[in-house]
Parts: C-alpha cells; structure tokens; sequence
C-alpha cells in the first residue's frame, strides 16, 4: 500500500475529529473540488484506510459503568480463533486482541456493574474451552482517547513541491 499524500492526510486529519464534516467544508479548508474529495474518500474506503464512521454512543448513558480489561490465557495460542469465536458471542466485548506477554488474549468489556462483570467472567468467559486463567483490570477512568495521529511528513511535500505554502506551516506545526 503506497503511502499517504499530503491531501490524503489532510482529509484523514479533518474526518478523524469531526466525521460530520461535508464534502464541501473539507474542499473549501483543502482548497480543492467537493469532487475531489470525494473520490479520495471513497478510495480510501476501498482501501481499506478508512474502516468506519459514526457516532460513538457513551456506554454509560445505556447502562455499562464499568469498564473492564480481561488478559486471558489459553492452553494453546493455537486456540485463539475457536476462543475469539465464543468470545464474539459476548455482547459487552468491545474488543478483542491477540496479544504477546504474558496472555494469550485481551478483552475490553462494558458491565453493568460488579455483579454483571462476575457473571460475564464465571458464566461465559471462563467457561470458554480452552480458557485457562483470566486477570480483570476494572479501569477507573479513561482519561485519554483518540486515534492514530496523522502527521503530514514535510521531507516528502518539500522534497515534490518546493516550499512549503504558508497555509499548510500552522497544519503541519499542530
């Protein structure tokens, strides 16, 4: 997959804080056509670089107020895919990750509370074949959350256009 062009980034950069924004707002801050934009947005769809939008909807607001990391360990690392399949059963899974150290899996799930969170682990997940052992790490508030940041890479845009436009040195400084 070839690498990300600036107007690439710039359009990544603006959906990625605000996915609200029309077409023709990012054009005008691009300053480039609506068609454009779209056309990048829907490449980059096909891709696979973008891989969703949307709301996102506080747990707490349905009910979930407990936050909660599960490390799981497996028998055999060989079992993670029957394991991630029972696991995809569990509605509160959030997400769900193979990992190196010292488990073979993470989770991160909602509860409603203590009492759901014990139910979720004695009656699904370690019920699970395979399931070994689990640690819980009930997360007490999360005090960063955002996504990969998109850096616009000055070398590469200096190295095809000469300098750089006034207009992209606050961006690219940010």
């Amino acid at each position: 997959m070839k690498k990300a062009d600036l107007l690439d980034r710039k359009i990544l950069r603006i959906i990625s804080i605000d996915a609200r924004r029309s077409f023709k707002e990012i054009a005008a801050h691009c300053g480039v056509s609506r068609a454009a934009i779209h056309q990048r947005v829907v490449r980059m769809i096909e891709k696979g670089i973008i891989t969703g939008s949307g709301y996102q909807v506080s747990p707490k607001f349905l009910g979930f107020g407990t936050c909660t990391y599960i490390g799981i360990k497996l028998e055999r690392g060989s079992m993670y895919k029957q394991t991630v399949d029972q696991l995809n059963k569990i509605p509160e899974i959030v997400e769900c990750h193979f990992t190196t150290g010292p488990y073979t899996v993470l989770v991160k799930l909602y509860s409603r509370d203590n009492e759901h969170l014990k139910d979720l682990l004695n009656n699904k997940i370690q019920e699970i074949p395979g399931v070994t052992s689990t640690e819980t790490m009930i997360s007490l508030e999360q005090s960063i959350s955002r996504t990969v940041p998109i850096l616009f890479e000055v070398e590469d845009y200096l190295d095809k256009n000469g300098p750089l436009p006034i207009h992209l040195v606050d961006e690219v400084e940010d």
